[in-house]
């Protein structure tokens, strides 16, 4: 399955586009994704500017309407044809980038 992945972001990244940029560093080991860093001074967070990932040229929409997490990454996937096994094993390695982030690092 080719996978390609585009973060949308501001310059410095902060919060969710840091947040997003390590999701795409996942996808990236863990897929061999291919993934893009776009900066962009454009807001429209999930739609075509920061904060904002897409997949195979889709924004990735979060569940809760404000935060990409894991589960919606891995729901997307699965709608891409990612095998169930592969997205269980990716979902632990999604949690990294968050726990970074809650944790303020």
């Amino acid at each position: 399955m080719d996978i390609e992945v585009c973060v949308i972001s501001q310059r410095p990244a902060g919060g969710r586009c840091a947040l997003y940029a390590g999701y795409a560093d996942v996808l990236a080991m863990h897929l061999t994704a291919r993934t893009e860093v776009v900066f962009s001074t454009r807001r429209d967070a999930h739609g075509a500017g920061f904060p904002s990932l897409l997949m195979n040229g889709r924004a990735v929409q979060p569940a809760d309407g404000v935060i990409l997490m894991p589960a919606d990454l891995c729901a997307r996937l699965a709608a891409l044809g990612v095998a169930e096994a592969v997205l269980d094993r990716l979902a632990d390695a999604l949690d990294a980038p968050l726990e970074r982030m809650l944790a303020g690092a």
